[in-house]
């Protein structure tokens, strides 16, 4: 432990302001995709620092989007507005507070207002070719993807309606409740597969040529796709939805970095156990990828970066069950001989550390606990939010927060739909 110790230590150095993420930059470097974690989704030093480091990546290296871990739909009126096209509203905010989707918060803040103002007055300084975007990952969206697709089409393939009104209807019987499809799929043999490629087969074909609206239809339509296959796969084994999840958004990635062009960068905003490489975790061995590792393999270790982050104590916001009303909770000290605890008592209260490249494999190599937290928070029983880590493989870079405060959540109106609980919990 104390050569652990003495090794993280020697990696640290203070962060008192976004100047001090230099070392982070050059670490950086050409790479294609840097990937900043978050220790949960409602810690107020996470979405702070990251957008900090973001804000510098596409300012000063040119970086093309950033891609977070939400839904696609939602996402894309932010894009709209930070993009500043016509019609679309002056103001982020606005386009953050018609998220519904509980956790509402996990976008939904001050935070990411703030980032998102700063995003849209950076693009008008530069040609609307040059504008950075703001897009979302993940799989949920399946009934919103539907009617964006729908909408789509009639405004401009009228002749294409058919085959996305057969989808729309075969997932009409299950009152827009993703589990009582799954449910259906596991006691029937009543699968939507064969309406979903009809619609994919089309829309694939005239995004070829490339315009923004043929794009966004496009995507929403895998996002379909990959919301069946989720939710068909949840009712079999844990680990193997939580693998369709993952790879569709490392799909979805890299559909954006190739929609965007050869030179196209990207940041993605998700939590560490997403970004942190799966492989140096006990995730491997239940068979768990996630888009950390993907990132890696698809790309080459060179030309990704992976950044994770953690707090020893503080708030945190977050629900004490799925769906429950959102509140801040207190994030007790980190459990002793965890990653956190070592942090605690030698880092600087603020810190980032950049690790060695990946010659490092005897840097950092001690299998130690790192505190994961998710939508669903309990904080007496804290102890058992710990992942086995090794650090080093793990991530590229690390930024440490000893005190953290929850986010500052906007109002917004949740729908009365929940999708089914992910797994693990809220991640």
């Amino acid at each position: 432990m104390t050569r652990y110790r003495d090794e993280v230590i020697a990696l640290t150095a203070p962060l008192a302001d976004p100047g001090d993420l230099d070392v982070l930059l050059d670490r950086i470097g050409d790479a294609r995709v840097a990937l900043v974690g978050e220790a949960s989704h409602g810690t107020h030093e996470f979405y702070q620092w990251r957008a900090a480091l973001t804000q510098r990546l596409i300012a000063e290296c040119g970086f093309s989007f950033v891609a977070v871990e939400g839904d696609w739909p939602d996402c894309a009126r932010v894009d709209r507005s930070v993009r500043l096209l016509d019609g679309e509203p002056d103001d982020p905010r606005a386009a953050l507070t018609a998220f519904e989707r509980w956790p509402t918060w996990m976008w939904a803040n001050e935070e990411v207002v703030d980032f998102c103002r700063w995003l849209r007055q950076h693009n008008a300084t530069v040609d609307p070719a040059d504008r950075a975007g703001f897009h979302g990952l993940d799989v949920y969206s399946l009934w919103e993807s539907l009617r964006e697709i729908l909408l789509y089409l009639r405004e401009n393939e009228p002749g294409e309606v058919p085959a996305a009104l057969a989808a729309y209807r075969c997932f009409e019987p299950y009152d827009e409740d993703p589990y009582n499809y799954a449910q259906a799929t596991r006691f029937v043999p009543t699968r939507c597969e064969n309406e979903i490629v009809d619609l994919l087969v089309g829309l694939r074909e005239r995004a070829a040529a490339d315009g923004v609206a043929e794009f966004g239809a496009w995507q929403n339509a895998e996002v379909v796709a990959g919301a069946e296959e989720y939710y068909r796969s949840m009712m079999a084994a844990d680990h193997e939805s939580w693998n369709v999840r993952d790879r569709h958004m490392d799909r979805t990635l890299d559909r954006l970095l190739s929609h965007y062009g050869p030179q196209a960068r990207a940041v993605v905003w998700a939590h560490n156990t997403h970004v942190g490489d799966a492989r140096a975790t006990d995730m491997a061995d239940a068979g768990e990828v996630n888009i950390g590792q993907l990132a890696r393999e698809r790309y080459g270790s060179d030309r990704v970066v992976l950044v994770g982050s953690g707090t020893h104590r503080g708030t945190v916001v977050a629900g004490d069950a799925w769906g429950a009303p959102m509140r801040l909770m207190p994030v007790p000290p980190a459990r002793p001989g965890s990653v956190e605890a070592i942090l605690h008592e030698d880092a600087p209260a603020r810190a980032l550390s950049v690790f060695p490249r990946r010659e490092r494999a005897d840097v950092l190599s001690d299998e130690l606990g790192h505190r994961a937290v998710g939508v669903v928070y309990h904080p007496e029983r804290d102890l058992g939010q710990y992942v086995p880590t090794v650090l080093g493989q793990r991530y590229d870079a690390f930024l440490w927060f000893d005190q953290s405060r929850g986010v500052l959540p906007l109002r917004t109106r949740p729908s009365g739909v929940l999708e089914p609980e992910t797994f693990p919990t809220g991640v």
